[in-house]
């Protein structure tokens, strides 16, 4: 896990919905607050829920002209965190699509870290390339190229349009050797390949089989029912989120059924089984693929 010490402002790019957020959140020790898409927040519910899950609104000119005005008080707890010595989380690109590519970066992160600098707050910024092998099958992977911390500070005496101008340009000249780039998906997955390894591939194959057709069910079912209202790029996100919650409620209701046929309670050895047989499945996908 990154420990890095000091205020810092995580730049990334957003292929990948609300995903990107959770996924980033895990490889620090410090708390994480990330900047997400304000329309969200209409709902009282998922407002108090994200709030609670350190993510902070902030809105653009497609979500209403008269809600830009609510970016200055997120602004402003941004920098209530970086005098504190916190990390946030901002998507430079503005937006999420599932591709492979760098799209144009809007102007907000530039405005972030120019507020801050201007009043003398020592903040980092951190470039950060997360790259997906696929965005629609199970068992995917994930690189983070994560690049040097680094300041601008002395942009903040330049006019402000150049000093926007100078930001976007050093952060794209960054991600651009972070972020993966293709529309071709055999090319992505050279970027992803293990090396063959018999041995394992050879242990993993009966438990791997085993995992598929006892786990394989509840996901093409849940994976359906999302399709159906989510079809799009918030696809994945959603329905890797909600795994979280199916599969442990899944597994708990095998061992129940098991301890109801068997009537002893070395039937919750199935949960460590069930486990194994599943993490199997997904090791030799990445073996063989």
């Amino acid at each position: 896990m990154l420990n890095f010490e000091g205020p810092l402002l995580i730049c990334a790019n957003h292929p990948n919905s609300f995903l990107d957020a959770i996924i980033i959140a895990t490889l620090f020790k410090r708390p994480v607050h990330s900047l997400v898409r304000g329309d969200v927040y209409k709902n009282s519910f998922y407002s108090k829920l994200l709030f609670s899950l350190n993510m902070l609104p902030v809105y653009r000119v497609t979500e209403g002209v008269e809600n830009l005005e609510h970016n200055y008080s997120t602004f402003e707890k941004c920098k209530d965190i970086f005098r504190q010595n916190g990390v946030v989380l901002i998507f430079s690109e503005g937006r999420c699509i599932n591709e492979w590519k760098l799209r144009p970066l809007m102007k907000g992160t530039a405005r972030l870290a120019l507020s801050s600098w201007q009043e003398n707050i020592n903040l980092m910024i951190m470039p950060l390339g997360i790259n997906y092998d696929s965005f629609r099958s199970f068992g995917k992977k994930i690189k983070f190229n994560i690049g040097k911390p680094y300041s601008l500070q002395e942009i903040k005496n330049e006019p402000y349009g150049k000093a926007i101008q100078i930001f976007n340009n050093k952060l794209k000249s960054e991600l651009d050797d972070l972020v993966f780039e293709s529309k071709d998906t055999e090319e992505i997955n050279k970027h992803f390949q293990l090396k063959s390894n018999f041995i394992k591939t050879t242990l993993l194959f009966l438990p791997a089989i085993a995992g598929y057709i006892v786990f394989a069910p509840p996901y093409y079912i849940f994976k359906s029912i999302i399709k159906r209202k989510w079809n799009n790029d918030h696809f994945d996100s959603i329905l890797v989120s909600g795994g979280f919650f199916i599969f442990p409620f899944y597994i708990i209701v095998l061992t129940i059924i098991t301890l109801a046929i068997t009537k002893t309670f070395i039937s919750f050895l199935i949960i460590p089984l069930l486990l194994f047989c599943g993490y199997s499945s997904i090791q030799l996908k990445y073996l063989l693929k």
